[in-house]
């Protein structure tokens, strides 16, 4: 299996090609929402598979605007052997870099719900993420701010902080529900 820390390369520009489903471009053709959701999917799905080859990988995805530019950045849940322990799983943030595609956070430990909140740090949304298990009892929500280049890597020490009270914001991944394999044809 490929190095973990891989993770932080950029896409080449094979698998780079299907993302215009995900952005807006200048083409004419402009795909239907449904082919242009497939296409997002498939090229998030060639994404993923760079650096994970575990047949039992889950993942769950959800493409929301973070830093208002028109330009919607993945986020992502990830469910297997590499990315989950006792304290919850990993989350990506993705975001596009020019023809490209890579990963702006790699965030552990942290389960579901993931929200997207309506304060904003340094022009990015905040994120609201579940945190419980790995030692932590009770559970709470605690809140990603953007600091200029990243968010927090780790929810369970600063600069994520505990949320005291519930701030405003959307639920983006709610459930395992939505779930799926990174390769189903290996189901």
């Amino acid at each position: 299996m490929r190095q973990v820390h891989s993770i932080f390369r950029s896409v080449g520009l094979s698998t780079v090609l299907s993302l215009s489903a995900l952005w807006p471009s200048t083409s004419f053709a402009q795909p239907q929402p449904t082919q242009a959701a497939e296409a997002a999917q498939l090229s998030l799905t060639r994404f993923l598979r760079g650096f994970d080859e575990d047949r039992g990988t889950r993942y769950i995805s959800v493409f929301r605007d973070l830093n208002g530019d028109g330009v919607p950045e993945a986020i992502v849940y990830l469910l297997g052997r590499a990315w989950c322990g006792s304290g919850g799983c990993t989350t990506l943030i993705l975001e596009r870099d020019n023809d490209s595609l890579k990963v702006l956070t790699k965030v552990t430990v942290t389960r579901l719900p993931i929200r997207v909140l309506t304060k904003a740090s340094n022009g990015w949304r905040s994120l609201g993420v579940w945190v419980e298990g790995g030692g932590i009892q009770p559970g709470y929500e605690a809140e990603l701010e953007f600091d200029g280049g990243t968010y927090p890597t780790n929810p369970t020490v600063p600069p994520a902080r505990r949320l005291a009270v519930s701030s405003e914001g959307d639920v983006v991944i709610g459930t395992l529900e939505a779930a799926v394999a990174l390769y189903p044809e290996y189901k």
